[in-house]
């Protein structure tokens, strides 16, 4: 059995890598948050039927409150940009919510055989999963 050693150098590289590519993916779910957040406070509830199919089926209340919750889970991904102590809670508590509702999405657009929504959503999964567990190191 044979162990690999790497050097600190090559040590503090790997966790810079990963590092940005945590931020990354940070930035990619507050845009799309943001972006899918806006659109279901904003737009009038026939569009918001026309893309997504689901509204036509939830009262307007909902899907309003869901674009708010949307938006602030987005912005409390990026909250660890003021400060890393006091706001990791932050972005742990938010990419959990956003890991919850995406899986609830999902279940709701397979339900409905939407299946360019569920990949979609099975995405942003991808992307949520490993921040919460990268960032959960610390």
């Amino acid at each position: 059995m044979t162990t690999t050693t790497f050097s600190p150098a090559r040590a503090r590289l790997d966790a810079n890598v990963r590092n940005l590519a945590l931020w990354t993916f940070q930035g990619w779910l507050a845009m799309f948050f943001i972006a899918a957040g806006w659109a279901k406070v904003s737009e009038p509830m026939t569009n918001l039927v026309t893309l997504m199919g689901w509204p036509a089926f939830a009262p307007e209340n909902l899907v309003r409150g869901l674009g708010v919750a949307e938006m602030v889970l987005a912005l409390g991904v990026l909250t660890p940009l003021i400060s890393w102590r006091l706001f990791r809670p932050a972005l742990l508590t938010s990419a959990f919510g956003l890991m919850v509702l995406e899986a609830a999405m999902l279940g709701v657009h397979a339900f409905g055989r939407d299946i360019g929504l569920s990949v979609v959503n099975l995405l942003l999964l991808a992307i949520t999963i490993p921040v919460l567990l990268g960032r959960r190191r610390g």
